[in-house]
């Protein structure tokens, strides 16, 4: 993801790659004009406007509050976050006023209208199930756009979807884990698989089935420009791609 994120800014023309930081791999060339460095502090040095971080949690945490000091934007594509760290976050971009935030769990504009289309379906039907298809290297399960959906399908209802029937599973898991108003989540992990998505809905003698499929890492990028070219009029801080579509 970071050297894609990398070429897409290399091609837009409204955007210029200033650095580029990995603290395992330091010393390659991302860009046609930047070396790699190892320390956050470059972003400073090179004068960086925004600072797009597809990392880990574990390192966003701290990355994330220091941009904010620093009067830097963060456009991210980290999951795995808590509601403390939300938290943290907001604090710190809420306290800066020079420097906003943006945290989403999928870039691509195909994920993000999958995500409301399910909301707007939500209320209209009985039984809701979401399964997310992912590559082999991926450590989280459900992905952070699986979490983010059902949240999302589950704040616009004002009763949970119904139960199955179902008392026993012949192998654990096989009905996947319910989340907030019974929704439940199913991931696959597989070779060959980049980031998939399904909503699948149930009423009586109908379902309606919602999919999303990035094939390419490119998907994501669209979306990662345009939050880089629009961050700035975002205000604090921000947990979807949504507001930044009109």
């Amino acid at each position: 993801m970071g050297r894609t994120v990398c070429a897409a800014v290399e091609a837009d023309s409204d955007l210029i790659l200033a650095a580029a930081v990995d603290r395992i791999a330091s010393g390659a060339a991302p860009g046609k004009n930047v070396a790699l460095s190892a320390e956050v502090q470059a972003f400073v040095d090179a004068d960086c406007d925004v600072v797009v971080d597809f990392t880990v949690a574990a390192a966003a945490r701290g990355t994330l509050p220091w941009l904010a000091t620093q009067g830097i934007h963060a456009v991210v594509g980290t999951t795995g976050f808590s509601d403390e760290d939300l938290a943290l976050f907001e604090a710190s971009f809420g306290s800066e006023p020079s420097s906003n935030c943006l945290i989403a769990p999928n870039f691509a504009i195909s994920a993000v209208l999958m995500m409301r289309f399910a909301e707007i379906a939500a209320p209209w039907f009985d039984t809701a199930e979401v399964i997310e298809l992912h590559h082999a290297r991926k450590i989280d399960a459900p992905s952070g756009t699986a979490v983010k959906t059902i949240e999302r399908m589950a704040a616009v209802r004002d009763t949970d979807f119904a139960s199955d029937s179902t008392e026993h599973e012949v192998y654990p898991g096989a009905r996947g884990g319910a989340g907030p108003r019974n929704i439940r989540a199913h991931a696959v992990r597989m070779q060959g698989m980049v980031a998939h998505q399904e909503v699948i809905l149930g009423a009586e003698g109908q379902t309606i089935s919602i999919r999303q499929d990035s094939y390419d890492r490119s998907s994501f990028m669209p979306g990662v420009v345009l939050a880089c070219k629009r961050i700035a009029d975002h205000p604090g801080l921000t947990l979807s791609l949504d507001p930044f579509l009109g």
